[in-house]
């Protein structure tokens, strides 16, 4: 058996996001059985609208990171966050091709969320949480941008791929 010292940062972050999200789909889905797609993507939201300021300070604060306002800053602040909340099993990633843009991709088919989703069956009415979730961090930070392109449901659905970019202004 393997003892909790044992494990490295990596695996012990994978576990716990894993562990989180698992969650985050079981509380989705029962809210699913119990109230409907459309009422569940509200309390969804809500949820995720809750969190954002209590997760960027809690982040900012074990960081030691004490405003943003310069994109340099915005950018350690989501190498942080990133870094912190999600796991490889997310098959994300993100890139700054350009100053004050950040760009996400998700791989083709393969977003944990779209997956969870589309086996629940309600993936042409989901709207999609993980990009609200970032959105939501930028909201709470006070920090304005525009994102393209425009994120309600879910993009790997609607388009076939999930990749956009948010552009700051500062």
């Amino acid at each position: 058996m393997k003892s909790l010292d044992k494990l490295d940062k990596q695996e012990l972050r994978e576990l716990l996001n894993k562990c989180w999200m698992t969650h985050d789909g079981m509380w989705f889905w029962h809210c699913l059985q119990e109230f409907g797609i459309e009422k569940t993507n509200k309390m969804n939201k809500a949820a995720i609208r809750s969190l954002a300021p209590i997760e960027m300070k809690r982040i900012k604060k074990a960081l030691g990171i004490e405003g943003v306002q310069t994109f340099q800053q915005l950018k350690e602040l989501i190498e942080a966050a990133v870094e912190i909340v999600t796991g490889d099993f997310m098959n994300f990633t993100y890139s700054y091709p350009s100053e004050n843009v950040l760009h996400w991709e998700f791989e083709a088919q393969k977003c944990f969320a779209y997956v969870g989703i589309k086996n629940m069956g309600v993936i042409d009415q989901y709207q999609c949480g993980v990009l609200y979730r970032i959105e939501c961090w930028f909201d709470s930070q006070g920090i304005e941008y525009s994102v393209t392109p425009e994120v309600g449901g879910c993009l790997m659905h609607t388009r076939g791929n999930c990749s956009g970019d948010f552009k700051f202004n500062f």
